[in-house]
């Protein structure tokens, strides 16, 4: 049981966490993986890519904002489906319950993905058309 309120936050990431966070072997028909580029995969070509200090600085500064906005909706989402899991655990399950409990989880799960998403759209407005170009010859 506890197994499961541990993984149902991260089984209900797992899906855009594939697709918002593109890298090598990403399906073909992913469209996030062919036009955002994920900030490890920025930073791990930095100098490929020739990023200045200020788009370093920059880079640096939307990660840690994403991550403080990030943090307590993952901590919201883990509370939230360990009550969905205890709601599934009774032995008569309370339909509008267990589905109200399961809008909450999805609904902080909507909310995870979208600052991921924003965050993926800012990183590739501080791009270079040089840069971007080049990020998808290395991917």
């Amino acid at each position: 049981m506890r197994t499961l309120r541990w993984m149902l936050p991260i089984l209900l990431c797992a899906g855009f966490a594939r697709a918002e966070a593109p890298h090598p072997g990403a399906p073909a028909d992913d469209p996030l993986a062919k036009r955002l580029f994920p900030p490890e995969l920025i930073m791990t070509h930095q100098q490929e890519l020739a990023i200045d200090d200020k788009q370093r600085a920059a880079i640096l500064h939307e990660v840690e904002k994403t991550q403080s906005a990030v943090l307590p909706l993952q901590w919201q989402m883990g509370s939230a489906a360990g009550e969905l899991a205890r709601l599934l655990d009774e032995p008569k399950l309370e339909e509008a319950r267990v589905l109200a409990q399961a809008d909450k989880v999805m609904d902080l799960e909507r909310q995870v993905k979208r600052a991921h998403l924003g965050l993926l759209i800012h990183l590739r407005n501080l791009l270079t058309d040089a840069q971007r170009v080049k990020l998808k010859e290395l991917r």
